[in-house]
């Protein structure tokens, strides 16, 4: 049997309101994301539950990007989001099969 080679990389996972999806989807691939998932959430969080008076759902964006990568998208989330909209972000090392996929050439 073949050992199989992971490739360390970090995933970025971000919660935002689903009207954020196409600004958040094009930041992540502006920066360098190669591709991503989007899955419908709902939870509650530091701004409680969300309202009646707001429509629309949550969003939970993946990203799997090289280390460089995910601190841009975490601080351009910081920068642009983090004080004005329900967005939260975070980072978790992962071992990623088939690596390569996920790294785009000009990373």
């Amino acid at each position: 049997m073949t050992a199989i080679q992971a490739t360390q990389l970090m995933l970025v996972t971000i919660v935002a309101e689903d009207l954020l999806e196409p600004q958040l989807a094009t930041l992540v691939k502006t920066l360098g994301a190669t591709g991503f998932t989007v899955t419908p959430c709902s939870g509650e969080g530091s701004r409680g539950l969300r309202t009646g008076s707001m429509p629309g759902g949550n969003v939970r964006i993946e990203v799997v990007v090289s280390k460089d990568v995910s601190e841009m998208i975490i601080a351009k989330l910081a920068e642009a989001y983090f004080a004005h909209c329900a967005v939260i972000g975070w980072l978790t090392p992962v071992g990623v099969v088939r690596g390569e996929k996920y790294v785009g050439p000009q990373h």
